[in-house]
């Protein structure tokens, strides 16, 4: 397939509360609002339920979505999904902006 056909995804994954014990997350969302979700955003050639399998099981993990992943958020990126490839990696780096611009506190890799 090529990078132009449109079949890669974006996706959000809310993570646990105690994500925000971490610095260096806390240090990347000077603007969170109390009481909005923790969430990491990403894009991949995958369907989103199995990169955040492959997430949990440690495959190119990130490590704050491998420790502290719960679900994912279809609600905030189902409707964006399926793109080419390099449509996908700014619509990655644009949804984290949105979502931040909300007062989410948001990993972004």
């Amino acid at each position: 397939m090529s990078r132009f056909t449109p079949h890669h995804n974006v996706y959000v994954i809310k993570l646990s509360d105690e994500v925000w014990n971490h610095s260096r997350f806390r240090n990347a969302n000077p603007d969170y609002q109390i009481g909005k979700p923790f969430v990491y955003v990403g894009c991949t050639g995958h369907d989103p339920d199995v990169r955040f399998d492959k997430h949990k099981a440690g495959y190119r993990a990130n490590s704050y979505v491998k420790r502290y992943g719960e679900r994912l958020m279809p609600s905030l990126f189902a409707q964006f999904n399926p793109m080419p490839y390099d449509v996908a990696c700014l619509m990655e780096v644009e949804l984290a902006r949105r979502l931040r611009a909300r007062g989410y506190g948001v990993w972004q890799a």
